[in-house]
């Protein structure tokens, strides 16, 4: 699994560089992305939605986002 640690990024950053990232993740593996900005959930949930990835989690602790995000198959 990769991460990315997009902490401290405003939006639309965090979005931006995890769709980079996922360029590098195979089809059906996992990236894992942690954001402070808290427009991040609707943000991935949108990201999501439009590129065919899945968000199989999302949750919030301490004010940090962290998105467990299927990459869609090729």
């Amino acid at each position: 699994m990769t991460t990315l640690d997009a902490r401290g990024l405003k939006c639309p950053l965090p979005v931006l560089r995890a769709r980079k990232a996922m360029k590098d993740v195979p089809a059906g593996a996992l990236l894992t992305v942690l954001s402070s900005d808290p427009g991040s959930p609707k943000d991935f949930i949108h990201f999501c939605s439009v590129t065919g990835n899945e968000l199989v989690e999302s949750t919030e602790a301490d004010g940090i986002y962290r998105f467990v995000i299927r990459k869609a198959a090729a």
